[in-house]
């Protein structure tokens, strides 16, 4: 009989009794956070885990502090990427490329949240341009040696039930920003681009699926003031009316439980193009005044196809999977 999990599971937890033993996977985001996590969760399964991290200096001491090292070399191996820079971005993906090593799975987990206005080095909204653009390039240039089957995980946010994409505007040219409207914009731009890899992917047997992690204290939350705190807390309450439990966060094991859950664990056709929370799919849920769900928009396919085609004109660099 299958394990049931949910809310307090923890990676781990997971993952037990599971041999990834042969298994490759490429995590972004190592030097903190659930990204570490899911990396140390990773390896003492078996797994051969590639990390990507802005700070390779510090990608190091937060993952030999993870796997207990007193001295030597975490057992993950490094590559230095900055998902602000398309060039870096680029120079990674044509790096890990040049190895021909192929990866079982990819989980994009690397972000950014409500940070002041500011744009990347391409001229990008900083949190579409990292959350959303970054991954797009990267992960895109490496379809090519991702095995059949694999899977793809994007981790998105209950954030993007701030907001829908706004493919009209995406850089706030002519909005006024809002840190949180620009997260949720972007969270819900990894939903839909986990929606748009599935539909070209699955044929070859490759799913990607979209997941909360839950609220977790982590660096991810390093812009938040004071003010932008309260609004955060103004929201959640809101949407706790009713039956919705009373929010609780969650610790970092537990966090990174959904994402190896959908990696390795959950039936491929049950997440693939799904959206996922606490170690499961999450039904739709068009109630604004409800955290509980997934709202529509995230998951429509033209939708989907749209922010797609939007995200190669940004870039400038077409992907015809």
């Amino acid at each position: 009989m299958a394990k049931s999990f949910g809310f307090e599971s923890t990676a781990d937890e997971v993952l037990e009794g599971r041999d990834l033993s042969g298994t490759r996977v490429l995590v972004t985001g190592v030097s903190a956070g659930l990204g570490v996590e899911t990396a140390r969760s990773l390896v003492a399964h078996g797994a051969s885990v590639v990390g990507t991290a802005r700070d390779l200096a510090k990608a190091r001491r937060a993952l030999s502090q993870a796997f207990a090292l007193s001295s030597g070399k975490p057992p993950v191996e490094l590559v230095e990427m900055d998902l602000a820079s398309l060039a870096s971005v680029r120079k990674a993906a044509g790096d890990l490329l040049a190895r021909r090593a192929p990866f079982d799975v990819i989980i994009a987990n690397a972000g950014v949240m409500a940070c002041p206005q500011g744009k990347t080095r391409d001229g990008f909204e900083t949190q579409f341009g990292t959350n959303h653009l970054g991954h797009f390039v990267f992960v895109n240039r490496l379809i090519p040696i991702l095995k059949s089957p694999g899977r793809i995980v994007t981790l998105s946010s209950a954030g993007h039930q701030i907001s829908d994409v706004d493919l009209e505007d995406p850089n706030f040219e002519h909005t006024p920003y809002q840190p949180f409207t620009g997260y949720g914009r972007s969270k819900t731009a990894n939903i839909l681009y986990a929606v748009a890899l599935d539909q070209k992917l699955k044929g070859r047997a490759i799913r990607a699926t979209s997941v909360h992690p839950g609220g977790i204290q982590t660096e991810l939350g390093r812009h938040l003031t004071p003010e932008l705190i309260a609004q955060m807390q103004a929201r959640i309450n809101r949407g706790a009316s009713g039956n919705a439990p009373t929010f609780r966060f969650k610790t970092i094991p537990q966090g990174s439980a959904t994402s190896v859950w959908s990696g390795f664990v959950a039936p491929a056709d049950s997440v693939g193009g799904r959206y996922c929370e606490d170690c499961h799919v999450c039904e739709i849920n068009d109630d604004s005044t409800s955290r509980a769900g997934v709202r529509s928009y995230a998951l429509n396919p033209a939708r989907a196809e749209a922010l797609w085609r939007k995200s190669e004109e940004m870039v400038g660099e077409r992907f015809p999977l």
